[in-house]
């Protein structure tokens, strides 16, 4: 069972997905509901982190940067992105 949604675009990213939906001789729905799936089965591919990526972040307020607590987020992301690389 299929149900509404409404999403806010830039009017940059509409046009663009209406130039591919039309490209690919679909309907915008159509392109929107691959785009969802294709991310969804992406995900799902991704294996968790392991514990030791986590345990990895207790070093970094010993690593002589300054920023950590402003930018802890964006730290945090790029250990587990090299994680989930290998």
């Amino acid at each position: 069972m299929k149900s509404r949604t409404m999403v806010y675009l830039d009017s940059e990213q509409l046009q663009a997905l209406r130039t591919e939906a039309k490209t690919q001789g679909i309907s915008l729905a159509a392109l929107l509901r691959r785009l969802v799936q294709e991310h969804l089965e992406k995900r799902q591919d991704m294996a968790p982190a392991s514990p030791s990526a986590f345990l990895r972040l207790v070093g970094l307020g010993a690593s002589g940067r300054e920023d950590i607590s402003e930018h802890h987020n964006d730290y945090l992301g790029k250990a587990l992105r090299h994680e989930h690389a290998g």
